[in-house]
């Protein structure tokens, strides 16, 4: 049986790194890159997207830390301890926590979410943020482009070199109707980022995790089902959501 023991305080900041770099999520002095473990856990603390999972994850299993790794890998990537929590439950948490400190672009956080909702990041891109919902508006180019890059996407390695490879992956497709992912295709990505990666070793053959482009680190086989498993389904889910419009 495949395990293996995750960092949960290592995983968070790899895969929080990018969007907090781009200004998306999480503060701006954020020591997430090679920083102490202590910072990295104040950091977690400050990423209104993240945490609230993480903390809820923590009061629903029973596990103490928010950044144990089961949860913190059953966050960013599905599966795993996340999978077996009652969605209804863990959308009304959720949406205590998160619903109070929403904005206007965010009037869709209702109880109705539960249809959709799961303890992975997937969730979050899909459901939680307001940009499935101004697909088949016009401009969907944009809201595509933006999910694409959220979503944590998987793929092998083609070709590397010292600033950078060459992956094979699926990207996210939308034909006005429905959200697909394609046939897999080459797609160049940086090794170094204003001088940080978390993968300076990469190398022909592995597996591994993009977040807006940047990468996270490498995927085991289990890993990449469950990713590959949660993505899919909540495509389907929220395809289904928008063919109710």
């Amino acid at each position: 049986m495949e395990s293996t023991r995750v960092d949960g305080t290592d995983m968070f900041a790899r895969y929080a790194n990018a969007p907090n770099a781009l200004g998306f999520c999480g503060p701006a002095d954020a020591e997430l890159r090679g920083g102490a473990r202590q910072a990295v856990r104040a950091a977690a603390q400050k990423f209104s997207g993240a945490w609230p999972y993480l903390q809820v994850m923590s009061k629903l299993t029973g596990i103490d830390d928010p950044l144990d790794g089961r949860l913190v890998e059953s966050y960013w990537l599905g599966g795993g301890v996340g999978a077996d929590l009652d969605a209804a439950e863990f959308a009304a948490e959720l949406l205590a926590v998160i619903g109070p400190v929403a904005g206007h672009y965010w009037a869709h956080l209702t109880p109705d979410l539960a249809g959709e909702a799961a303890a992975n990041h997937c969730f979050h891109v899909f459901g939680v943020y307001p940009w499935s919902r101004l697909l088949g508006k016009g401009n969907d180019e944009h809201p595509v482009c933006v999910l694409d890059s959220c979503r944590i996407m998987w793929g092998r390695v083609l070709a590397a070199a010292d600033s950078e490879v060459v992956v094979r992956c699926r990207h996210l497709s939308w034909d006005g109707n429905r959200l697909a992912l394609s046939a897999p295709a080459p797609r160049r990505v940086a090794v170094w980022h204003n001088g940080y990666s978390a993968m300076p070793d990469v190398a022909v053959g592995d597996i591994v995790a993009l977040h807006w482009d940047q990468l996270c680190g490498r995927l085991r086989p289990q890993q990449v089902r469950h990713l590959a498993a949660t993505t899919i389904r909540q495509l389907r889910v929220t395809n289904e959501r928008l063919s109710r419009r």
